[in-house]
């Protein structure tokens, strides 16, 4: 992974877990050929282990094929709430936590 790529190293990205794609914004150009290009995606691999779903690929430069990061993204299932997370030098960090249930249970205001 090449931090000479990009411009703030795993940005705080919130909730925003991208399960493809690239955070465009973050990537200052190719610290090997020098070009600012679009961004390949490589080596996508995507199963479940332990009740997890985790999917992997790597940010490759368009016209060198240099590594420029690593992404993982992961889902899973706890309680009553999905889980998403992203970790990743180019897109970021980030973590989302959504409920299954009609109405979630932490927007509720309490009635007293």
């Amino acid at each position: 992974m090449c931090g000479g790529c990009v411009g703030t190293e795993y940005p705080e990205r919130g909730t925003t877990c991208l399960e493809g794609g690239s955070f465009l914004l973050n990537f200052v150009g190719c610290a090997q050929c020098g070009r600012r290009d679009f961004v390949l995606l490589g080596n996508r691999a995507a199963g479940v282990h332990g009740g997890e779903e985790i999917v992997t690929y790597d940010h490759l430069c368009k016209n060198c094929h240099h590594l420029i990061a690593r992404h993982e993204y992961t889902f899973s299932v706890v309680d009553d709430y999905q889980e998403y997370t992203m970790l990743c030098l180019l897109c970021g960090r980030a973590e989302d936590s959504i409920s299954i249930l009609p109405d979630d249970p932490r927007q509720m205001t309490p009635l007293f």
